[in-house]
């Protein structure tokens, strides 16, 4: 009974960390080694890992769901007035095909999970570092529909470094919309979107995963776990867009850095 309610507790506060850290550019995968490295807690496996992904995939196909239905109506109608809406979900698409196929290429070393806590504190460093300049020389001149293919590419293969934990898929997001010139609401909407089509990924091959063991899965936990990352997952997306044009870049990369020092001392 007792390891069942601390299975019950953890779950809720992994699904926690998913759901504010998945779209924040602050490393989900540096967090999720914070509960095992101060408490020594267990881990509760593939299928918890595809019920917390599968929640923040649900909160950010929620929030953008006129978007998504409007590049739906765009595609399908060929409709004039909807050309920029035809264009963002192209340059989305398009965005998406490097992750997948460096992802592809390299996923027996990523599933080997080479990296240590010191590597995964670096990267947290040296990216929250890159977001920085990024966000100090962004000139904030083009909106998430003048996004170019050249562009969709750079940001595509940019996100392709979030394979490397400790990186953070929005963050790599972020920094290379920025370094593009898109405002930085935009910037981070464009993350966000580009998030649907890669935590989908994510999740196919998670599953796939999932075939090859032998799992025992406690349906309520997974279900804290999912209800948990998809309501926090949204409300992160909905206060960061609201606030992020205030607040800017600067209190992400502090944490970051603290966080990655933080991960160093406690090995």
């Amino acid at each position: 009974l007792k390891k069942y309610m601390n299975d019950l507790i953890l779950s809720f506060f992994l699904g926690l960390i998913q759901g504010l850290t998945e779209f924040l550019p602050i490393s989900s995968s540096a967090h999720l080694l914070l509960p095992s490295l101060l408490f020594g807690s267990n881990d509760l496996g593939l299928p918890f890992d595809i019920a917390v992904h599968a929640g923040t995939l649900a909160a950010v196909i929620y929030f953008f769901r006129t978007d998504i239905l409007l590049m739906l109506r765009s595609i399908y109608t060929k409709e004039v007035s909807l050309e920029k809406n035809r264009n963002l979900a192209l340059q989305l698409i398009i965005a998406t095909i490097p992750v997948v196929f460096v992802g592809f290429i390299f996923k027996d070393l990523i599933g080997e999970r080479l990296f240590s806590v010191s590597s995964i504190a670096l990267s947290n460093i040296f990216f929250a570092i890159i977001l920085l300049y990024a966000f100090h020389t962004n000139k904030a001149d083009k909106t998430i529909y003048q996004v170019t293919l050249y562009s969709a590419l750079f940001i595509g293969f940019v996100q392709c470094f979030a394979l490397i934990p400790g990186a953070s898929r929005s963050g790599t997001a972020i920094t290379a919309a920025l370094l593009l010139g898109l405002s930085l609401k935009d910037a981070s909407k464009f993350a966000f979107m580009l998030g649907i089509p890669t935590i989908l990924g994510a999740l196919v091959l998670l599953l796939f995963e999932i075939q090859t063991l032998d799992a025992s899965i406690n349906f309520t936990v997974l279900i804290i776990g999912f209800l948990v990352s998809m309501i926090f997952a949204f409300l992160t997306i909905k206060l960061f867009l609201n606030f992020v044009e205030k607040i800017g870049m600067m209190p992400f990369v502090i944490y970051r850095l603290i966080l990655g020092a933080i991960l160093i001392l406690l090995i």
